[in-house]
């Protein structure tokens, strides 16, 4: 196992030469080392960290924890320099003159996911903290794609910060840790290094739930004299057992564990329960030489102890994605429950550190599966869709189901039919109708369980199924149902787009193609249907074309082109002739938000839901329609403090400013602290604008913004 250095050890180095013998006891040095050491010592020279300490303790210290769990050199040299070219003034080209292309590629990998920095953290508890997360999240994804070497050295970066995070304020604590938690935690899951996962946790834990951290220390420290006396009398019984037949103590072992202190928050929400009720809380695990041992192993403690059947999984004969081999169960031992987990030494070396174990061991046996990472790229996604399926991809347990033919497939836990699908193949999943789970047909969003056997049926067409997209559990199922809804929707967009300038202008719509062709506009033709701004400077330049042919004159008098809005309720309606009402069809009930049209017959607005499929016949048959759009109603309230010139109509300017941005003043208050030439003016006001940050960028053009917030959100801040 790896000589992993005490993580209170670490902790308390806060000096040069603690540090520099802390790596020396990690890694032999060479040349190449001693001097990436001198060169970050030099670099660093001048720089201290908030706690006081010089700050290169820091990356000496990321590089023992990376030589502790790797013994890679160049992954050492480049946790050495990770801040050098930051933070100094020295260059990428120097440190690859100085230390090669494989150390510069590193270096530069971690120098690219350092630009979001933790200078301006997001408050605790607003939703822009998954964005900023996010952002986080894809910069270590896009860096480390072709050399994962670089997540791992990021890691380790991380986990010593979280050791030294008591040197700032609260408030960047907690927004680091909970960081910690979303992100670098997972992502060490992933990676299958269980160690820095558990520490990642447990460091952020005291952070973020500080009360529920503190009850859980207490009942531990209460209990832990009867816990020890449970495991050793457990563990010496498992030992005497597996002595007696035939097995040398020396050539296994078995450590006793209590659940990580997160791991047993996390299954007291998850379950409802108290911290007695957590069954896996006490646990062993026993070490042997190899895998048909773990399975012996397994039997020995069946046949003497009382096994809880549900508990038992195999991870040995179904490794999980991350490369985790292990046999579990649970067993009963008097009056305790227990957790058994059984794997070889070779196991225990990958449980322990994942993919780091490639670069430790040479031994080979390494099963660490990566694909997922390739799969979490989301390019396509707009940076809260990726948070949203990246988490889902994160965060989940794994069930392993298998195809007719006996092939397993990892999914997470609650995912469906057809999140199945699409783990075989995108085409399937597009196209799947039904599933057979176990010999039986089952609806897709049939809910799949640990050992299923599952078979697709498919049709020949693609099915659409844009409501199912928050029932389905992977985000590769979640991604490409909202690509196929996205492209069916903007088809049908296309489609009404055309119908509606048919509508307006009582003109052929072959004739409004070809003029969409001509001038450029036939691509765009699907925000005709969606944005009346566009539809009307389309229909401004269409009219203007028109009036250009002295023979459409009398057909341009002869009728009125100006779109005249109608509001029914919640439903705004534009149209140059008259609506008296609008009508929802028998056939689809849409509700507030989601995607309609509207067909004009007998002087009302009938509205349908764009996926209806009488809609979509009606489209077909070249209905009249109309532009129809939900209203929107929802004003932002916001709190503004601007520095502006101390001088006669300054104030007029800003606020007629404000008001060409549809801005609506509340209050506002001026000269608050007056400068020879500024002032501040104070002010609250509402707009329709939800982004706050668009709304700041367009204020900034004109003015200085001191603070910026919205009222009805106060965690928005920008």
């Amino acid at each position: 196992m790896a000589n992993i250095p005490d993580i209170e050890q670490i902790r308390s180095i806060r000096t040069i030469e603690g540090a520099k013998a802390l790596l020396h006891e990690q890694i032999m040095f060479d040349d190449l080392i001693e001097d990436a050491l001198m060169f970050a010592m030099d670099a660093h020279s001048h720089q201290s960290r908030k706690s006081g300490e010089p700050y290169v303790v820091h990356p000496i210290l990321v590089a023992a924890i990376v030589a502790s769990i790797t013994g890679d050199r160049a992954m050492v040299i480049a946790a050495l320099l990770h801040d050098v070219v930051e933070d100094t003034e020295h260059t990428l080209e120097e440190v690859e003159i100085r230390f090669g292309s494989d150390v510069t590629h590193l270096v530069h990998g971690l120098t690219k996911i350092d630009l979001i920095r933790d200078k301006e953290l997001i408050p605790s508890h607003s939703d822009e903290k998954l964005v900023v997360s996010a952002l986080t999240f894809r910069k270590m994804l896009l860096a480390s794609i072709k050399d994962i070497r670089v997540l791992v050295v990021k890691l380790c970066d991380r986990t010593h910060n979280m050791l030294t995070l008591d040197a700032l304020p609260p408030s960047k604590q907690r927004r680091i840790a909970e960081e910690t938690l979303l992100v670098y935690a997972p992502v060490a899951h992933r990676l299958g290094i269980s160690y820095l996962k558990n520490l990642l946790e447990d460091l952020s834990f005291g952070y973020v739930f500080p009360e529920e951290k503190e009850k859980i220390r207490t009942y531990l420290k209460a209990n832990y004299h009867d816990i020890e006396i449970r495991l050793n009398g457990f563990r010496h019984k498992v030992t005497k057992l597996m002595q007696h037949h035939g097995m040398e103590q020396k050539r296994f072992e078995i450590l006793s564990r209590i659940k990580h202190d997160y791991s047993i928050y996390l299954k007291m929400q998850r379950k409802g329960i108290s911290i007695d009720e957590v069954l896996d809380l006490l646990a062993i695990r026993v070490l042997v030489e190899e895998p048909t041992q773990c399975y012996s192993v397994l039997g020995l403690i069946h046949l003497n102890f009382q096994p809880l059947t549900t508990r038992f999984k195999d991870y040995i004969s179904i490794p999980k994605e991350n490369g985790y081999q292990t046999l579990h169960t649970t067993v009963f031992d008097d009056t305790s429950i227990i957790e058994v987990q059984i794997r070889t030494f070779e196991m225990h070396k990958t449980a322990e550190l994942g993919v780091a174990a490639h670069w430790k061991y040479k031994s080979g046996g390494n099963n660490i599966n990566l694909d997922w990472l390739h799969n979490l790229q989301y390019q396509e996604e707009s940076i809260e869709d990726f948070y949203e399926l990246a988490k889902t991809d994160l965060y989940s347990e794994d069930i392993s189901v298998f195809s007719p033919k006996g092939k397993a497939f990892t999914l997470p836990r609650g995912a469906t039919g057809l999140d199945f699908a699409y783990a075989i193949h995108t085409e399937i999943g597009d196209r799947a109708e039904a599933c057979l789970v176990n010999k039986e047909r089952k609806s897709l969003l049939t809910e799949l369980h640990n050992g299923d056997i599952v078979r697709i049926v498919t049709a020949e067409e693609v099915q659409l199924r844009c409501s199912w997209v928050d029932t389905v559990k992977t985000s590769r199922a979640k991604q490409h149902i909202r690509i196929n809804c996205r492209h069916r929707i903007r088809a049908i967009d296309t489609q009404s787009g055309l119908l509606i300038m048919r509508g307006i202008m009582q003109l052929n719509e072959t004739r409004i193609r070809e003029w969409l062709d001509k001038h450029h506009r036939l691509q765009n033709a699907w925000m005709i249907a969606r944005d009346i701004d566009y539809l009307r400077e389309v229909l401004h330049h269409y009219l203007k074309d028109l009036r250009s042919h002295q023979k459409f004159a009398a057909f341009l008098t002869s009728r009125r082109f100006k779109l005249k809005p109608y509001r029914f309720g919640s439903i705004e309606v534009f149209s140059n002739h008259a609506v008296s009402d609008v009508v929802f069809d028998f056939c689809c009930h849409p509700k507030a938000g989601d995607e309609i049209v509207a067909f004009y017959s007998g002087g009302k607005a009938h509205i349908h839901h764009k996926m209806c499929q009488h809609a979509a016949r009606m489209i077909e048959e070249h209905e009249p329609m109309l532009f129809v759009r939900w209203k929107q109603e929802i004003i932002y309230h916001y709190h503004m403090i601007v520095s502006m010139q101390n001088a006669k109509g300054a104030l007029a300017d800003f606020l007629t400013f404000l008001a060409k941005q549809g801005a609506e003043i509340v209050s506002i208050e001026l000269g608050k602290e007056k400068q020879e030439h500024l002032q501040l003016c104070e002010l609250e006001f509402q707009s329709a604008e939800a982004d706050i940050n668009r709304l700041r960028a367009k204020i900034e053009q004109k003015l200085h913004i001191i603070q910026f917030v919205r009222t009805d959100d106060a965690y928005r801040s920008s």
